[in-house]
Parts: C-alpha cells; sequence; structure tokens
C-alpha cells in the first residue's frame, strides 16, 4: 500500500479542507490524542508536508499532558532554549498577552537563533479575544519559488545571522515595559547566534524554502543597512497575500505547523483583552543549504 493509500484510509479526503490554494488545511472528524493510530499519525505528518499548517477545531479535551503525548506521536519534544515552561510538563510555553512576551506580533519562524531549530510546533487555545488575536503564516517554500530567478540565485548565494538578542526597543517601540524587561531577563537571558543559509532545502519535500524572519540581525557580509534593503525585498514576497493564511482562533482548537517551511506573527490587535496559548515545539534538524554548506553556531551559551 503507497502512503497515498494509506493517506486516503486514515484521513479521508473530504476530512482535510484547504483554506487557501497555497497554505493551510483545517482537518475535521479526528479527535487528537497519543492514541492515534499509526496510519492516522502518518495521514497528519504527509498533511503538513503538503498544506505547511494543519488547523483542528475543538479539540477542548487536549490539557497540557494530552497536548504533550500528542506531540509526541510527531517527534521528539523540544523545550525553548531559553524561556520557562510550564510547571508540571516537560516542554509547554504558555504564551500570555497579560505577561511579557506574549504578543509574538513579528514576522518569524520559531527559535531560528539555535543551528537545529524547532521542525514544528503544536499550538493550543486557551483564553481567546472575543474580536481579534488572529495568527498568520506564510508559505516560505511558494515565496522562494516566486522569486525572480536572478532574486533565487542571490538568496542561494547568502547566508544570515540569526540571534535572540538584538534592539528589542527600536524592533517594536510600542512594546510594553513588560515585555521589554522579559526580553532581557527572560528570552535573551542566554545568548545564541547562528548563521544559517538564507535558503535551506526541506529535508522531506527537497523543496527550497526562504529562512529569514525577525530573528535575522543582519547578512553575513553585508552591512546592517544593505543587509535591510536585501531582506525588504525577500519579505515581501514571504508576506504577499497569495502565501499567507489568517486563522480566526477559538478556545479549544489545535494549531500544527511545519515550522521549517513557514513564517508566522501573531496580530496584535486586541487591545487589554486577554490571549492565552500554549505551544508544543519538536526537535529539528541542522539546516544545509543549496551549496551543501551547513548552518553554523557562531555564539551559544556554554554548557
Amino acid at each position: 500500500m503507497t502512503r497515498h493509500e494509506s493517506f486516503n484510509l486514515a484521513i479521508p479526503a473530504g476530512q482535510a479542507h484547504p483554506v487557501t490554494p497555497r497554505i493551510g488545511a483545517e482537518i475535521r472528524g479526528v479527535t487528537l490524542s497519543a492514541d492515534l493510530p499509526d496510519e492516522t499519525i502518518s495521514a497528519i505528518e504527509a498533511l503538513l508536508l503538503r498544506h505547511k499548517v494543519l488547523f483542528f477545531r475543538g479539540q477542548t479535551h487536549l490539557d497540557d499532558a494530552g497536548q504533550e503525548a500528542f506531540a509526541g506521536r510527531l517527534g521528539t519534544l523540544a523545550p525553548h532554549p531559553t524561556q520557562r515552561i510550564v510547571t508540571g510538563t516537560a516542554s509547554v510555553l504558555e504564551l500570555d498577552s497579560a505577561r511579557g512576551g506574549g504578543r509574538a506580533d513579528r514576522w518569524h519562524t520559531d527559535v531560528t537563533f539555535v543551528e537545529a531549530y524547532p521542525k514544528a510546533s503544536v499550538l493550543r487555545g486557551i483564553t481567546i479575544p472575543a474580536v481579534g488575536g488572529d495568527t498568520i503564516w506564510a508559505n516560505t517554500a511558494t515565496a522562494y519559488s516566486d522569486l525572480p530567478a536572478p532574486l533565487r540565485t542571490l538568496a542561494e548565494g547568502l547566508r544570515a545571522v540569526h540571534s535572540n538578542a538584538y534592539d528589542y526597543a527600536a524592533e517594536r517601540p510600542r512594546a510594553s515595559e513588560a515585555d521589554k524587561r522579559h526580553h532581557a531577563e527572560v528570552f535573551a537571558s542566554e545568548v545564541y547566534e547562528t548563521e544559517h543559509p538564507v535558503v535551506r532545502i526541506h529535508p522531506d519535500t527537497g523543496e527550497k524554502v526562504l529562512l529569514l524572519g525577525s530573528f535575522v540581525q543582519r547578512i553575513a557580509g553585508l552591512s546592517r543597512e544593505e543587509s535591510q534593503k536585501v531582506l525588504e525585498i525577500f519579505h515581501a514576497h514571504v508576506t504577499a497575500p497569495e502565501n499567507t493564511v489568517r486563522w480566526r482562533w477559538q478556545a479549544g482548537d489545535v494549531v500544527i505547523w511545519d515550522n521549517r517551511a513557514t513564517q508566522h506573527v501573531a496580530v496584535n490587535d486586541y487591545g487589554d483583552a486577554h490571549r492565552v496559548v500554549r505551544r508544543v515545539t519538536l526537535q529539528g534538524d541542522i539546516p544545509v543549504g543549496p551549496d551543501g554548506r551547513s548552518s553554523t553556531a557562531l555564539v551559544k551559551p556554554r554548557a
């Protein structure tokens, strides 16, 4: 039996509803748990590679332990390297808008300041504003393929330096004092700096994808001003409307995304309303560029 036939048996095509032509599918009729048959897990993995982001409504039965147990069927749990995890869990990170660091309102790919950044993330909606608080994802594979040929050639020859240490106030001038303190005292409490290829080869699909986002500090070999101009060109392709999908959260939703082929941003449009989501990430691999060169850690905490 082929993998495609197995997928059809485990999750019929009628249960997978594309949200846009390029990215995102809502999967209906599946109750997420660690007890799902292997065939269903394989189908979820295949759908994730195809659609980049999967949306599951109504998973209110999941608690932290259930979220971790399910995520563990998809890979190895990878706690955030600097932020504190939820007490009693192995890897759950809470993003609470009422506390510092809870509004991830810059386009990014999770944790790219380390070499082997997460391959995927599993996010669960806990407390959702009545209006606002959506998340938008972008397909970085189609962003690459949409580049004109000269820009694809340029991108494939570049490497970018990613870090969790940057001028947070300058990057987010409207950030609250709590957010600024959280960034300095928690998020950047240990500094990481990694040089990644701007284009990486996806290890499962073979696609070329743009590896960028807000953790990028500069393009190697270029000045900050030159880097900014180049990055703006690539970022415009990543976030072009046709490459994105926007999800209106409900409490109990679970979203899984391929962190190797996407960027995302949490829309910070809900004022003082309360928003809480909890995330589990899965261990990734060290990226390799089209030239065969791997990512390189430039700065990392001593063991």
